[in-house]
């Protein structure tokens, strides 16, 4: 029995979003580009979304044999984990990823024990399904200024730490866009309003670094930008007052952990802060959920944003006391 095809958005120049059908529809994706006669992933879910994503191709008419590349923006599981099984499936296409995360997906072992550890075996592999290891010989490094030509469409690669240091984020020139991963946060469209679009930060554990975050943001405007393509969830515009929105989530949220540092249930306070703060925001952009919908849309995304900031501090006292 052939797998349903998933929800998609077809946006101008070539770029298709599809949902990646984790926890709920519109929570994550990933972008089918077209450059000619081929044709690239940007991020690709986890092994679970390989039968939508494949649907998705059949039902367009586009071989497996037609991806050139399969790009991850980084290793976390809900960007890569199925970056091995759709590699398995697509017999001509290269894994295009940043240096500090080739090894790990060529030995997913480091990853599979991380993602145990955090969930048990059960939810772990409910969540992400099975990680394929890549071979070697088809793995592209892609340093801070790789170029890659997808069938006549430039490509540019530039590294982007401060959510995760094995990040990178891919300039489109056709599109004038960035297909930014977790770097310019996240943002459902379910939120959206008369004012427009929230993002929030991305502060997962374990390399939440807010000072390289903020440089990554100064090389995004730089290309003045048209658009974000964002993993969570979709495309955003209106990029400078978005990105000024972010820098002052990423102040709000360094000052919300300082100031908790050192109560006694730190955690579960930094989780309320930060739901309070987001509840707040989206109030002042008229988002039209209620505040229930809206504590169970960003519970997991807040609860993993806290264990990042506690991750942090834990960094920020060590070296105080170093």
């Amino acid at each position: 029995m052939s797998a349903a095809v998933p929800a998609t958005v077809d946006y101008p120049n070539a770029i298709t979003c599809i949902d990646t059908e984790q926890v709920r529809p519109g929570q994550a994706c990933c972008y089918l580009i077209g450059g000619g006669d081929q044709y690239a992933f940007v991020d690709c879910g986890t092994s679970l979304s390989v039968p939508g994503i494949k649907a998705v191709l059949a039902a367009r008419g586009i071989g497996l044999g037609q991806i050139a590349y399969v790009m991850p923006t980084h290793v976390h599981l809900d960007h890569a984990g199925g970056a091995g099984l759709l590699m398995r499936e697509c017999p001509n296409a290269k894994l295009v990823v940043h240096p500090r995360g080739a090894k790990h997906l060529i030995d997913p072992t480091a990853l599979i024990a991380g993602a145990t550890g955090v969930y048990g075996p059960e939810k772990m592999a409910a969540m992400y399904g099975e990680i394929v290891p890549i071979e070697a010989s088809r793995v592209i490094v892609a340093d801070d200024g790789f170029q890659l030509d997808l069938g006549g469409r430039e490509l540019r690669f530039i590294d982007a730490p401060g959510h995760a240091r094995h990040h990178y984020a891919i300039w489109d020139a056709q599109s004038r866009g960035w297909f930014a991963g977790d770097t310019f946060g996240l943002s459902y469209r379910v939120f959206d309003g008369p004012n427009g679009a929230t993002l929030l930060p991305t502060t997962t554990p374990v390399q939440f670094e807010p000072e390289a975050w903020l440089q990554t943001l100064d090389r995004f405007l730089a290309a003045d930008p048209a658009w974000m393509y964002l993993t969570h969830y979709g495309r955003v515009g209106n990029v400078p007052q978005l990105a000024a929105d972010l820098r002052g989530d990423l102040a709000m949220y360094q000052s919300i952990a300082l100031h908790l540092a050192d109560v006694p249930d730190r955690h579960a306070r930094i989780v309320e802060a930060l739901t309070l703060h987001a509840l707040e925001e989206l109030a002042a952009m008229a988002a039209p959920v209620s505040d229930d919908t809206a504590r169970d849309w960003l519970a997991f995304d807040l609860e993993l944003n806290a264990q990042g900031l506690g991750v942090w501090l834990d960094k920020q006292q060590r070296t105080a006391t170093a």
